[in-house]
């Protein structure tokens, strides 16, 4: 319905442009006064002319293409669609040369004009169009559900004033994480971030918010062992949530080894620099792929889990918790920017199974969660209320759909078949056999992961 309805603007708006050009035709040959025919006529000839033009466009296939995707390279087809026309427009002048037929012919000169004024029209509006819309559609239109916003009370008061370290401080979520930190006014803190520009950009954007907090920028690699130690001995952080990690299912697959030196050894690294080092808190960023898992990232993630925990069951200093979630709406290495990149190439979109299912939140919504959850106290492993997965062919179809185009006819839709490590569908249960509810809304604390005092 809502393709059908854009098209039949669509038709409206190249009329509208095309009468303008048709009456500026009429005033340039005229010199700015009546035609020699008088106006009604005019009018009753622009039917035909209008027509024709529409038959050619449509007969072109531009109303295929969505305005907000309208690139210079799509110039061709409308010329084409307006030469076109205008052959027709000639072709009938020629044959009906007498003045009877005024009604069905344009003289040579005004269809000459019109050529040129009809087509900027039809092009310029569209251009117009694709400037305004330039901005994405918004990603929280595709969880087709309304984005709640967190309570942060409770997080504000955990972080301010303190010394927090964020691991992967340049990533999807370590920069949403080092955003909403920063709103909570810490004393200090550490953007630990091995990938330069990265690192760069997110220190940037928070130099140019002018954030009263003291930001330190820190290339690191989280399993430099040597260089962590001196920056937990010189700066000594209070909280530390620790998001990096290697998240692409089939490249952790491909390099099992790294996975396991990045994910699990990384955490159990920083976990007991922060035992040592006096650090009140350690948040462990997890994945709805740690339950029960299959992929070799799922699994590191889960032994990173479990080593934590077993710190907590050894110490009653730091506390350590972890929390779970599933997939970030244009997360790097997410289906929905490899989907938008093949719908603004027009290329066929990519889904690997029709009944993959998937949760999805926004990166907004999950580190405000992660935070909330961060300022509790239980040293356990916190899933997070994600909602109802979502059927990825049901999200590629949807933005398709945005962008303006029909899937299956002007964009196709076809399947890989699953790839090593995947599942159709990841397991978090939030149900009263697998989880208990806490008093903060969409955190739970999963069963049979609290250490015994935890």
């Amino acid at each position: 319905m809502r393709f059908a309805a854009t098209r039949v603007v669509g038709l409206a708006l190249d009329a509208t442009v095309l009468a303008a050009a048709y009456v500026a035709a009429h005033l340039l040959r005229f010199d700015f006064g009546p035609p020699r025919w008088g106006w009604r006529v005019a009018a009753v000839s622009f039917i035909t002319v209008c027509a024709i033009h529409l038959i050619a466009l449509v007969a072109c296939g531009c109303y295929r293409i969505a305005w907000r995707r309208f690139s210079f390279g799509d110039l061709p087809r409308y010329f084409a669609a307006t030469g076109l026309a205008c052959a027709a427009l000639t072709v009938i002048r020629y044959v009906t040369p007498i003045d009877s037929f005024a009604h069905l012919r344009p003289p040579y000169s005004v269809t000459l004009m019109f050529f040129v004024l009809g087509t900027l029209g039809v092009v310029l509006w569209r251009i117009a169009w694709s400037w305004l819309s330039a901005s994405r559609v918004s990603e929280t239109e595709l969880l087709e559900r309304r984005v709640r916003r967190m309570d942060s009370a409770a997080a504000v008061g955990f972080l301010r004033g303190k010394v927090v370290m964020i691991t992967g401080a340049g990533g999807s979520i370590g920069s949403e994480l080092v955003r909403q930190v920063a709103v909570a006014a810490p004393r200090e803190l550490l953007l630990v971030e091995r990938g330069e520009n990265a690192l760069y950009e997110i220190d940037r954007e928070m130099r140019q918010r002018g954030t009263p907090t003291r930001l330190v920028p820190l290339m690191v690699d989280v399993n430099d062992a040597a260089r962590m130690e001196e920056i937990f001995a010189e700066h000594r952080p209070e909280i530390v949530l620790h998001a990096a990690a290697y998240k692409h299912v089939p490249m952790v697959e491909a390099n099992p080894k790294e996975g396991e030196r990045n994910n699990t050894e990384a955490t159990r690294l920083l976990a007991g620099m922060s035992r040592r080092h006096g650090v009140a808190r350690f948040v462990l960023i997890s994945t709805d792929k740690a339950v029960n898992p299959i992929s070799v990232m799922g699994r590191t993630k889960r032994a990173a889990e479990q080593a934590i925990m077993a710190l907590n069951a050894e110490s009653a200093g730091t506390s350590f918790c972890a929390v779970r979630f599933g997939n970030v709406l244009g997360s790097s290495g997410s289906v929905v920017p490899l989907f938008r990149e093949q719908i603004a190439r027009r290329l066929p979109v990519t889904v690997t199974h029709p009944g993959m299912k998937r949760y999805f939140m926004t990166v907004e919504e999950a580190v405000g969660l992660v935070l909330q959850a961060a300022s509790r106290s239980e040293r356990a492993i916190y899933t997070l209320d994600m909602g109802e997965p979502v059927l990825i062919l049901d999200l590629a179809e949807q933005m398709i759909r945005q962008a303006g185009y029909k899937p299956y006819v002007d964009i196709p839709i076809v399947f890989t078949g699953i790839r090593p490590g995947e599942k159709l569908f990841e397991e978090l249960d939030i149900s009263e056999r697998s989880a208990y509810k806490t008093d903060m809304a969409r955190i739970y604390i999963t069963r049979d992961e609290i250490p015994k005092g935890g």
